[in-house]
């Protein structure tokens, strides 16, 4: 059985380590930030906050309080408030030690496209260019297939590109991909409960090393 998004982003969290300073993209990724656990990590938002904790409990969100997906969050007592412009220098300047990003495609030699949603109108490329050119370790959360059942992890990018050989780590709802460093091909390293190699080969045109 495919994993859940919530174990997707259970997942994820695996790949952060004491001390890290994470950018989390809107959407799926936001969710990693319930499960830290007890780790030492300081999540930063593109909208100038630095210090997020996990979403709050029904009854408690604070409007003024978002990421910049806007949705509510809480602060910590280390939590501090800046601008965007200043949020986009800390990213830009490589102060951010991982980013979390969902995404349309993948390609097998580390290609992202994210920004580009097909058949929607979009009002522009967010901050995911900075992101994937400032982070040295860049974590893609994506489900495997499109709607119509087409492979989202391929041998190049159809969509117009978010950066080129950023991605390190992929996982999907039925896979973990990870590469030893920017010049490897990807290798499955993780698969859901119940999913098999075959599985995992059906639904990808990419190569990858099993």
């Amino acid at each position: 059985m495919a994993w859940t998004r919530d174990e997707m982003a259970q997942r994820a969290a695996r790949e952060l380590k004491d001390g890290f300073y994470v950018n989390l993209g809107i959407g799926m990724p936001t969710l990693v930030a319930n499960h830290a656990g007890d780790l030492d990590i300081t999540l930063q938002s593109e909208n100038g906050m630095l210090g997020m904790g996990p979403f709050p409990w029904e009854g408690e969100e604070d409007a003024d309080l978002i990421n910049a997906g806007k949705q509510t969050v809480t602060e910590l007592p280390r939590t501090s408030y800046f601008s965007s412009a200043d949020s986009f220098a800390m990213i830009r300047g490589g102060h951010m030690d991982l980013s979390v990003l969902g995404a349309m495609e993948v390609a097998e030699n580390g290609d992202l496209a994210n920004w580009m949603v097909p058949g929607k109108m979009v009002k522009g490329m967010g901050g995911a260019m900075d992101l994937v050119a400032g982070a040295p370790r860049i974590v893609v959360l994506m489900e495997h297939v499109d709607k119509a059942g087409n492979p989202k992890f391929v041998p190049a990018c159809t969509l117009p590109l978010t950066g080129r050989n950023v991605v390190d780590v992929l996982i999907t709802d039925i896979a973990v991909f990870d590469r030893a460093d920017r010049k490897s091909p990807f290798r499955l390293v993780e698969m859901a409960p119940g999913v098999t190699l075959e599985d995992v080969q059906a639904k990808t045109s990419a190569m990858f090393i099993g």
